[in-house]
Parts: C-alpha cells; sequence; structure tokens
C-alpha cells in the first residue's frame, strides 16, 4: 500500500475528522521499520512490541506538540530510541550484566536468526556493544539513516557519531574474528 507523504499524514491526525485514519497510515507507513529499529536496541520480541506500542502511543498524543524542525521519521526514531533506552536502563537496574547474557542466549537458540552462525555471531557482537555504540550502528548499518538524521534523532554531533560508528564496527570485526 503506497501511504500519503509524511506531512500530510501530520495534518490527517492533527484533524478530529481524519485522525484516526492518519495513526493508521502512520502505523502503516513506519510499523516494520521501528519495529526493527527497537528489536535490534532490545533484542527481545515482547520487549520490542511493547517499545513499538508505546512509541506509536507518544506519538498520537503528541502529535501537536512536533514542531517540524526535523522530519517527521527523524522525531518517531527519536521517541522509539528513547522509548529502547528508557526499558534497557529499567532492565539493567533489576538484571545488570545477565540482562546481556540472557540476549545473548536467546540470540543463539532463536528461530529467528535460523542456526545462521555469521548473523548470530553478529546479532551477539551488537548485543555487547555499549549502548550509544549499538543505537549509531544499528540506525546506520540497518537503517541506512545519514550521520545527520541520527544526529537530529541522538542530538549528537557528527563527528561524535562517525567515532562511534567506527568504534562499533571495530568491536564487531574483533567479535566476528574470535571462536572461529
Amino acid at each position: 500500500m503506497k501511504y500519503p507523504e509524511d506531512d500530510i499524514i501530520l495534518e490527517m491526525i492533527l484533524h478530529t475528522e481524519t485522525r484516526n485514519e492518519g495513526f493508521r497510515c502512520l502505523v502503516g507507513k513506519y510499523k516494520e521499520k521501528l519495529y526493527w529499529h527497537i528489536r535490534r536496541l532490545v533484542g527481545d520480541h515482547e520487549d520490542a512490541d511493547d517499545v513499538l506500542q508505546n512509541t506509536f502511543v507518544k506519538v498520537f498524543r503528541n502529535a501537536d506538540t512536533f514542531q517540524k524542525q526535523s522530519a517527521l521519521f527523524t522525531w518517531i526514531y527519536r521517541i522509539a530510541t528513547n522509548e529502547s533506552l528508557n526499558l534497557i536502563e529499567a532492565k539493567k537496574k533489576k538484571q545488570t550484566e545477565e540482562l546481556d547474557q540472557a540476549v545473548v542466549y536467546s540470540l543463539r537458540s532463536s528461530t529467528d536468526v535460523e542456526g545462521d552462525w555469521i548473523l548470530t555471531k553478529l546479532s551477539e557482537a551488537i548485543q555487547i556493544l555499549p549502548e550509544k555504540q549499538k543505537l549509531v550502528f544499528n540506525l546506520r548499518y540497518y537503517d541506512e539513516m545519514s550521520y545527520q538524521d541520527i544526529a537530529d534523532i541522538t542530538n549528537t554531533s557528527v563527528g561524535a557519531l562517525k567515532a562511534s560508528y567506527h568504534h562499533a564496527v571495530k568491536k564487531i570485526e574483533e567479535h566476528l574474528t574470535q571462536e572461529k
């Protein structure tokens, strides 16, 4: 299905008569991309679904506060990213190091990965990255975002993002070359 441009979707959401239709368009247009962005950050399907739902609820409730200083998708990604990081922070308070090990174990036994060794190793490597590097790597590598878009989402300078991405790639390469 072809969805309207973001500015049209936003206008639909802002008008009472077309609000629900606009929201359906927004969800249809971004649900899958956002899900995978969130999933790569939180590592778990149920958590990703919860964060995705929270993201769309926040977008729906706060659409009238969107100031159009960035693209709509950038604003939505920022909300999704913040919601993901909030979930991760809450889980870390409960489980600190056990979280990373549980995610790696679930990746190894996940049917989503279908036993493909390199995908499993890549997923493991990404999960053990520091949160900032994980976020930058996922947005750049999987979502193919420009550094400027990532800077808008994370409120970070382009130079710092390039350094984070470089360090993430190096750590992933090191992880992939171990245990062959």
